[in-house]
């Protein structure tokens, strides 16, 4: 029976070592171009999350900023360490030419005003909160913030929120809790990372779009009354969103409010219309999905700005990709950055680019496939394969749901944590081997004591 664990055990293992020994990785797509066939007007900013953890950043895994010029030539990379390894996620063009940028790092959150040229920071502040995904200018003096993974531990619930700070002051002038606007059992009930807001957004008017990620939806509230006043999708509704990312508001050319979100938990990109029911009435009404494109080829994308050419630039995370499509789903720029990619920006549009057409501005609708992408694999792995495989297998039976869950987190996760010389099922098999190693172990340490206790009793007796 040892024999025939070792032996699998081995097996098991195997196809990891042989990858390792194989590795090179100058074979890594790092930072490159894939299809260009219309270059871009401008240059694009590419913020990568990269990998740290407890403060180490993988150096295979780099977190940076990136500008990608027209034709998909790196221009330039920005690498920041400062204070221990960094996360990076929002990046936002200001008016002035420098880019606004949030940073976590060690449990705080650094934000700061990078001038592109020089690679120096013009302003930078330092907040005691964690995770921090988005900041955004509210005016000159005044910065909004997304703060998620505030748990009062005294009181047992989450003080996750968003407020605005004033630069010029020091102060905190305006805040909105998620406890006061949502049921205490959504998502499951309180819990250290609650709402997951990821972005928050200045639509005009004094409003603001929210993205709770946890909650799947969309919400816009009004900074004066503190009200809701719209909301697109619903807890646990993952037929409209699941995990969503950076949405952006729009309006139609006749008025229509219109979403256009990365829905990163279903793999791909979704526009909403928002109709009314009533004349007049501006909040009877339902939202409509009126686009979809890249299902079954994104992989947990998690932005999307609408181009005021009509094409969408879409950040595709675990195919560490930056792609620019047509309403149609053609890519016509396509650029690859390793490890992670969180938001990207054309710079010459301003932040999140949301001032293009609408779908239905273009009189477009309908469903998409992703096509003409160069299809550069390096650094992607098959995580996505096993987790598809898991719920074709628990498909139409009890455990669907649970293995569903499973199967989400699965391919959310393992990429960040696989080595880079592994694939997906190498990760798979190595799993399992060590998984087998400790049953085995378990079981010889029981065995042995139980020879030891023999042993013992043998010894009395005689």
């Amino acid at each position: 029976m040892r024999v025939v664990a070792f032996a699998l055990v081995i097996a098991l293992l195997t196809p990891s070592v042989v990858s390792a020994i194989t590795y090179d990785p100058a074979d890594e797509t790092s930072l490159t171009r894939g299809t260009v066939t219309s270059p871009a007007n401008g240059t694009t900013i590419v913020s990568v999350q990269g990998y740290t953890f407890q403060g180490n950043t993988n150096r295979k895994k780099p977190a940076r900023l990136i500008a990608a010029g027209e034709r998909g030539q790196t221009k330039w990379v920005h690498n920041d360490e400062v204070n221990n390894g960094a996360w990076f996620f929002d990046v936002d063009p200001m008016p002035n030419g420098n880019l606004l940028v949030s940073s976590p790092r060690s449990g705080e959150t650094v934000v700061y005003e990078l001038n592109p040229e020089t690679q120096e920071r013009v302003w930078e502040k330092t907040f005691d909160i964690e995770d921090t995904h988005d900041v955004d200018v509210l005016s000159e003096d005044e910065l909004v913030i997304a703060n998620m993974r505030e748990w009062n531990d005294s009181a047992g619930v989450s003080d996750d929120r968003i407020f605005v700070y004033n630069r010029t002051s020091g102060e905190v002038t305006w805040e909105w809790y998620f406890k006061n606007h949502f049921p205490a059992d959504t998502d499951g009930g309180y819990n250290d990372d609650w709402s997951h807001v990821n972005d928050v957004d200045p639509v005009g008017d004094d409003k603001l779009a929210l993205s709770p990620r946890n909650f799947d939806q969309v919400v816009v509230v009004d900074m004066e009354t503190k009200n809701i006043t719209h909301r697109l999708g619903s807890d646990d509704n993952y037929d409209v969103l699941n995990e969503q990312h950076n949405p952006d508001w729009m309006v139609s050319e006749n008025g229509t409010p219109t979403l256009l979100v990365a829905d990163s938990g279903n793999n791909r990109i979704v526009e909403y219309a928002y109709e009314n029911r009533s004349e007049t009435s501006h909040t009877d009404g339902e939202w409509v999905r009126t686009w979809t494109v890249g299902t079954g080829s994104l992989k947990w994308p998690r932005d999307a700005d609408r181009l005021p050419n009509g094409n969408t630039l879409i950040v595709d995370t675990l195919n560490h990709r930056v792609i620019e499509v047509t309403p149609t789903g053609e890519v016509v720029w396509e650029y690859y950055a390793t490890w992670g990619p969180y938001d990207a920006e054309r710079i010459v549009h301003g932040d999140e680019s949301a001032n293009g057409p609408t779908i239905r501005d273009m009189n477009q609708s309908g469903t998409y496939d992703i096509t003409g992408s160069a299809n550069l694999t390096a650094g992607t792995g098959d995580e996505i394969g096993f987790a598809e495989r898991m719920r074709a297998t628990f498909s139409g039976t009890f455990l669907e749901e649970p293995m569903d869950d499973f199967a989400t987190r699965w391919e959310h996760v393992t990429p960040w944590l696989r080595p880079v010389w592994m694939s997906g099922w190498d990760f798979v098999w190595a799993i399992t081997a060590i998984l087998l190693s400790l049953v085995w172990g378990g079981a010889e340490l029981i065995a042995g004591r139980h020879r030891i206790g023999a042993a013992v009793q043998h010894i009395r007796q005689r």
